[in-house]
């Protein structure tokens, strides 16, 4: 079966996917050679450079004091970005390990980012609460997108923004996102069904269920790897025979803006008013 995205994700395919990794002892988001730790070294400088732009320069606006929302946080590798850039972030996560682990690193940093327990589905803040909110490596991991991208859509102000990224779902992206970087011994890095195929999401998919929500001014660009495809296979296959740690993979093997989204995708959309 395979997920429209405009549904809830059925038991079956649900129960396929390993969402237990967040919730595993300890910090598994800020150490080097952690998988996790790949989100900032490998992916934020695709995407929070992409985001700050389009706030700042394309839509003209001063993030000083403008609320943010993180939904689905973790470990706080993404609001660390925003609240260094000036906004003030509240993060919600479900995992209670994942947000202690984001609120002692937020104090290290001398940041002040408030950390709630929370999900996507189900946002604890009034209508229009929020300048921005962004929802990044989670919508593929959500089991109802439509409640989520609707919650999300509720709690932006009018004229507020709502940033994202994702995975698109087709064979390129099952060849890449599902074989090469989880199932496959000699490349794997990720743990195997941290994503599940049938739960990935197809542009146009996510940008109908923004506009049902009335989310507009939609905009996409491409996640691509900084190198051409054997090189990546080769760099994943020296960090799984143990010639690369995790920190030395992502100084070497990152995602760039592109204008391809077969596989990884971001983007931005306005609430009209």
């Amino acid at each position: 079966m395979i997920r429209t995205a405009l549904k809830k994700v059925p038991s079956s395919v649900y129960s396929q996917i390993d969402n237990q990794l967040y919730n595993e002892k300890g910090d598994i988001w800020w150490k080097e050679n952690a998988v996790l730790y790949l989100l900032k070294t490998s992916v934020n400088p695709c995407r929070f450079p992409y985001y700050l732009n389009v706030y700042k320069n394309i839509l003209q606006r001063d993030p000083d004091g403008k609320t943010a929302l993180d939904v689905g946080c973790g470990g706080g590798i993404l609001a660390e970005e925003f609240a260094a850039a000036g906004f003030q972030v509240t993060g919600i996560d479900p995992s209670e390990n994942s947000l202690q682990t984001a609120r002692e690193h937020a104090k290290l940093s001398g940041l002040n980012i408030d950390y709630r327990s929370g999900s996507g589905e189900n946002i604890k803040f009034a209508d229009n609460s929020f300048d921005v909110v962004y929802c990044c490596d989670v919508l593929e991991h959500v089991r109802d997108l439509p409640k989520c991208i609707s919650e999300i859509a509720r709690v932006l102000k009018p004229n507020g923004v709502f940033f994202y990224d994702t995975f698109n779902r087709n064979f390129l992206s099952k060849l890449i996102v599902i074989k090469i970087w989880q199932e496959w011994k000699s490349t794997a890095f990720m743990p195997p069904n941290l994503h599940v195929y049938e739960m990935l999401i197809k542009p146009e998919e996510l940008r109908l269920l923004m506009q049902n929500n009335g989310l507009g001014q939609i905009n996409m660009k491409g996640m691509a790897p900084n190198v051409n495809p054997l090189k990546m296979i080769s760099l994943l296959r020296q960090r799984a025979k143990g010639n690369l740690t995790y920190g030395e993979l992502g100084s070497k093997f990152q995602l760039k803006e592109s204008n391809d989204m077969k596989v990884g995708y971001m983007g931005y959309a306005i609430k009209q008013p």
